[in-house]
């Protein structure tokens, strides 16, 4: 394919921290976290408008003018429906002997030792990676849904509190796959009625991401779907709200 002078995005490598918060705002799916960084993986995918600068905490994206492939819309429209297809997880069997890793099983039912404290159950579901919950369970219908990274769950002991009437899911916005999440959440709010998100994250930038994936989600679903967002110190200190 012939080159045009055009604006596109470029990447500061040693800027980036591969936080990933600039992949769900690319709506083109031209970034990719590849070795720890982000990467523009085609130019054909990159419209140069620059949605994703603002994502980025670190500053490391920005638009500059050179020699570059021409914007392709269908082609980065048929990349964004093919990873959409190929990284949404299968949803998960149940496990023989363990009735608590059923998702359709009721919010109270929690029927595996270890799994609540002498105060009570402290899960409501099962199971909580985003990675592993069925689009469609049963407890995430007329559910609110709290997305919390998983070091929150360390580093804040009142998590369980947050908890309390909410179907709890984790991730990790920094090691996980984020367009597999991305894709996970989508069909999640595309195939159940979820009435309000809560994200819980850590105050470093590479947990802002998780609301990246969030923000993305709710408006690839069309719906009014009320977004929260709670940040957790490295202290243990909630610093928002």
């Amino acid at each position: 394919m012939s080159k045009i002078r055009r604006e596109i995005i470029t990447i500061d490598e040693k800027k980036c921290d591969g936080c990933g918060a600039c992949v769900p705002a690319c709506a083109e799916g031209a970034l990719q976290i590849i070795d720890g960084k982000a990467r523009l993986i085609s130019e054909v995918y990159c419209d140069g408008l620059g949605a994703c600068l603002g994502e980025c905490p670190r500053g490391a994206i920005r638009i500059e003018e050179r020699e570059a492939e021409q914007f392709d819309e269908e082609a980065a429209q048929r990349h964004v429906e093919e990873s959409a297809r190929t990284k949404r997880p299968a949803p998960a069997a149940a496990a023989p002997g363990c009735p608590s890793m059923a998702a359709g099983l009721e919010k109270s039912s929690m029927g595996c030792p270890g799994v609540s404290v002498s105060g009570g159950p402290v899960l409501s579901n099962w199971p909580i990676q985003l990675g592993l919950v069925p689009p469609a369970a049963p407890f995430l219908q007329d559910a609110d849904l709290l997305l919390a990274a998983d070091c929150t769950a360390y580093a804040h002991g009142g998590l369980q509190d947050l908890a309390k009437g909410r179907v709890l899911i984790i991730a990790c916005p920094k090691l996980d796959d984020i367009e597999s999440h991305l894709a996970k959440l989508s069909a999640i709010l595309d195939q159940s009625a979820v009435r309000r998100i809560t994200v819980v994250r850590m105050e470093v930038p590479c947990c802002s991401a998780l609301v990246g994936v969030v923000t993305e989600a709710v408006r690839r679903s069309g719906k009014d779907i009320p977004v929260d967002v709670a940040i957790i110190g490295v202290k243990g200190e909630i610093l928002e709200p």
